[in-house]
């Protein structure tokens, strides 16, 4: 139930907007897909229009209200919910899910950021046309939040992560002014470019409403292999051979190693392995009509082969037996979740210090105990989920108050390889301290300047990225 304060300001917003755009929280919008943190409430403001945004930003402004920006709620550093501090406003844009447009010729589409990555794939789809965003949770990730946390998924190799997808932003800033820039340009160069400034900002610089979004051309065959490596060297030097041999066709290259088959065979025995082995690669090729996808894969192979760099492999013949290998690879991390991480990690390397990152990591942590480690990830973009786990026969529960000093010792490793403690997943509140400790100062002290000019009240996200 809210205080008095609190629920004279709910009615106040109720005031301003058409009934109905105000409502309770349910108990899905104060949760996070880790359980780490839980929201303690607050209202639902759920508008339908980007003038209805500006008029809550500018109601929040003007009371000192905190906004927290709820998109599919799939983000895994916390950043959707607040657990502390005064009740904010929950914003979803999940009523704002229209397609305003689509130019097939200009390969453009315009979105709402309610709409989710699934259906923008069908409406791309449905025209010709490929948007290649791709990640696990796309059945339920909306556009808003996969801008504000920039998100990267199985296609960043040959596409970019989703800044790399975007021509325009839409966006309701912090005073309630409305940002009009979803527009259908390639080439807009007048002055500081916001779009950049927004996507990855997690809904602490205002509240994304809407995108021109790129599309592509939809390859006219696909094949994808799951192939045996000597180890995260070999694969790197097999994804350099790949990319020379057809320039610009890999669309995917996963780094699989043999404890995540294991757990999967352990607890996830319905999905079918193949092979397994201390490392895989699972590659995919996008490749133009006129090619013989099976012959393009298997000439790659054949030269691995001879170079050392493959051992063993299996191509896939039918979009069944794509599907089979493509599902490995998206399980692993459910396997996880039924095994218990004592710490998790989104990290991201150069190319060429992978394997380096690799061997230190796992001695560093095998100083401090016994471990089994999970490695998987975005190899062509040095992504890498390096997840620790208890030994056999222990349990999460075992390790309780050691995940900050395992999470340290990583960290340790890849701030040292100049790497970064966030590819993919953002700061949230998870990072915060973490961003503080291995941030360069030049750019945390720059960040502040930019959030106090654009946020002088602090209302946007409070705690997120940045210590409130």
């Amino acid at each position: 139930m809210l205080n008095p304060a609190d629920a004279a300001f709910a009615d106040h917003l109720t005031g301003l907007l058409p009934a109905g755009t105000l409502r309770e929280l349910a108990p899905a919008y104060l949760e996070e897909p880790r359980g780490v943190w839980r929201g303690q409430g607050g209202v639902l403001a759920l508008p339908r229009t980007t003038e209805e945004v500006a008029v809550i930003v500018r109601a929040c402004g003007a009371a000192r209200v905190g906004i927290v920006p709820w998109g599919g709620g799939t983000g895994l550093v916390g950043g959707q919910v607040r657990p502390d501090g005064p009740l904010p406003v929950v914003l979803s844009p999940e009523r704002m899910a229209a397609v305003r447009g689509i130019w097939p010729d200009e390969s453009v589409m315009v979105a709402e950021a309610g709409v989710v990555l699934a259906d923008v794939q069908a409406a791309a789809r449905a025209v010709g046309r490929l948007f290649p965003l791709s990640l696990g949770s796309e059945g339920s990730a909306r556009i808003g939040g996969l801008l504000s946390t920039n998100a990267g998924g199985v296609a960043v190799l040959r596409y970019g992560n989703t800044r790399d997808l975007v021509l325009g932003i839409e966006a309701v800033l912090p005073d309630g002014s409305i940002l009009h820039g979803a527009h259908r340009l390639r080439k807009d160069n007048t002055g500081y470019d916001l779009r950049h400034l927004l996507i990855g900002a997690e809904g602490t610089l205002g509240v994304i409403t809407a995108a021109s979004l790129r599309l592509f051309p939809i390859p006219a065959q696909v094949v994808t292999a799951l192939l045996v490596v000597p180890g995260p060297a070999a694969a790197l030097r097999l994804l350099a051979l790949a990319q020379m041999r057809l320039a610009g066709m890999v669309s995917a290259f996963e780094l699989i190693g043999r404890q995540g088959l294991e757990f999967l065979a352990e607890h996830m025995p319905e999905v079918p392995v193949p092979l397994v082995a201390d490392w895989q690669v699972l590659i995919e090729l996008g490749l133009p009509a006129g090619m013989e996808p099976e012959a393009a894969m298997a000439a790659i192979y054949a030269e691995a082969a001879e170079a050392g760099l493959v051992l063993d492999g299996v191509i896939a013949a039918s979009e069944a037996q794509r599907a089979g290998l493509w599902r490995i690879r998206e399980q692993i991390p459910a396997a996880n979740r039924m095994v218990g991480a004592v710490a998790s990690h989104d990290v991201s390397v150069p190319l060429g210090a992978v394997a380096e990152f690799l061997d230190r990591a796992g001695a560093a942590l095998a100083a401090t105990g016994d471990w089994r480690i999970n490695c998987f990830g975005h190899l062509g973009d040095g992504n890498l989920h390096y997840n620790v786990f208890p030994a056999r026969g222990r349990t999460k529960a075992d390790h309780a108050g050691q995940g900050a000093a395992v999470q340290r010792v990583v960290h340790e490793a890849v701030h040292a390889m100049g790497g970064s403690i966030s590819a993919e997943h953002g700061i949230g509140r998870l990072k915060v301290a973490e961003l503080e400790r291995f941030g360069d100062p030049a750019k945390l002290a720059a960040m502040r300047a930019i959030k106090a000019a654009l946020d002088p009240v602090g209302i946007m996200n409070p705690g997120a990225v940045l210590r409130a």
